[in-house]
């Protein structure tokens, strides 16, 4: 059995690490509420630029070839990796790495084995763990979530859209944690580039809006495709970023609770440790004092 003094550290040590996870979660909430509000202005938008894309692709018929819908076999392959740059958010990174790694030995595994997966990953979690299991990882978008803005954002965006067009690539993956609530993320996989085409519903009800073009059809479509991959790349670290607070706030409000219980636990030894230490002193006590009158 442990001894008094070492019950009492383990006591103030457990107590101060449940201050820390409580200040922890509340500053993971506060962050949390910026953040969803930030996504949740984000969604609409993001889904209307994306609907008029469709929309104007469709009047066009096929007319309007762009360099970001070209179709090749996929060779080469690159993988956007969004995670964290802090830990403590429970199995939030550990999910999006399982993922990619997952993706990249699955459905590119005749790619991997030439050598032709590479990663490209915003937040330091993840860089550094797929540069520790030795895959191939391009650019250093570590310090993106410090100044989370469009402008950040767009550079690791821009990356990937001119190693496709390049033909450094042939096709470029999305993965990142979507935004449900705080105890819920979804891990999601999408296909950034080249561009899937989404055929309109031929619905009695469809109606594609009759649109007044300016300066002309064909250029409004070449500046909005590069414009909306951007918003499809920046929203997908603003879910990802509401997801780490929501991640985070729910790891630490267990972690507290755990540390509570820990924390009766080991008062209770404590208080069971000393009644036996003061029942021995006693029985030590009446011993000596037996002895004594017995002679």
């Amino acid at each position: 059995m442990a001894s008094l003094k070492e019950v009492r550290s383990r006591i103030t040590s457990v107590s101060s690490t449940q201050q820390i996870t409580k200040a922890m979660k509340m500053v993971a909430a506060a962050k949390l509420r910026r953040a969803q509000d930030s996504i949740l202005r984000m969604r609409p938008y993001a889904q209307r630029l994306g609907g008029i894309l469709t929309n104007l692709s469709s009047l066009t018929e096929g007319s309007v070839t762009n360099v970001y819908s070209e179709k090749r076999e996929a060779n080469r392959v690159l993988v956007i990796v969004v995670t964290s740059d802090r830990g403590l958010a429970g199995a939030f990174n550990s999910n999006i790495i399982k993922a990619a790694v997952t993706l990249a030995n699955t459905r590119y595994s005749s790619q991997m084995q030439a050598g032709n997966v590479t990663f490209l990953t915003i937040g330091r979690k993840g860089n550094e763990a797929l540069t520790k299991r030795g895959y191939k990882v391009i650019g250093d978008f570590t310090g993106t979530f410090l100044n989370l803005s469009f402008d950040t954002v767009r550079a690791a965006a821009e990356r990937a859209m001119a190693g496709f067009v390049a033909g450094e690539f042939d096709q470029v993956d999305l993965i990142y944690n979507e935004f449900k609530n705080v105890a819920t993320q979804i891990v999601r996989t999408e296909q950034f580039l080249p561009i899937e085409e989404k055929p309109v519903e031929e619905t009695a009800s469809a109606v594609i809006p009759d649109y007044t073009f300016e300066p002309s059809k064909e250029q409004i479509i070449e500046e909005l495709i590069p414009k909306s991959l951007k918003i499809q790349v920046y929203k997908a670290v603003l879910e990802s970023n509401a997801s780490e607070h929501g991640a985070r706030m729910t790891a630490m409000d267990k972690a507290t609770e755990n540390a509570g219980e820990l924390l009766k636990e080991l008062k209770l030894t404590y208080n069971r440790t000393r009644q036996a230490a003061i029942t021995k002193e006693i029985l030590e006590i009446v011993g000596g004092a037996e002895a004594l009158a017995s002679k």
